[in-house]
């Protein structure tokens, strides 16, 4: 079992910046894709970004193009989604998501605990 380990998450005022991280945790962990998704209070959750693992191809929900980007460290099983120009509707709880081969993020098979972006305006 892949153990997703998220960190980063905090309290920002709008225009600020942070910086996620997700861990695997198995040294044998592998994937086609890891991705971040973000559930605001009374919202679904919704995609926000993913990110070939051994190509690096990335992909980017429309809301956050041109603000955050992702990326990975194939070798430390982590990838990162650094997030600049903060709105308030960015607020929301971001998780972290594994997609092996054969599956669709509309069902990714492993996903982190969630941590907490607050948006201050």
């Amino acid at each position: 079992q892949v153990q997703l380990v998220e960190s980063g998450g905090g309290l920002v005022q709008a225009g600020d910046s942070l910086r996620l991280s997700c861990a695997a945790s198995d040294r044998t962990f592998s994937s086609d894709a890891m991705g971040w998704f973000r559930q605001a209070p009374g919202k679904e959750r919704e995609f926000v970004a993913a990110i070939s693992w051994i190509g690096g191809s990335t992909y980017y929900a429309d809301s956050v193009k041109g603000r955050f980007t992702i990326s990975r460290d194939y070798a430390k099983k982590t990838v990162y989604l650094q997030m600049n120009s903060l709105k308030p509707e960015d607020m929301a709880v971001y998780y972290c998501a594994v997609r092996k081969r054969g599956s669709t993020w509309s069902s990714p098979d492993y996903w982190g605990q969630g941590t907490q972006v607050t948006v201050s305006s």
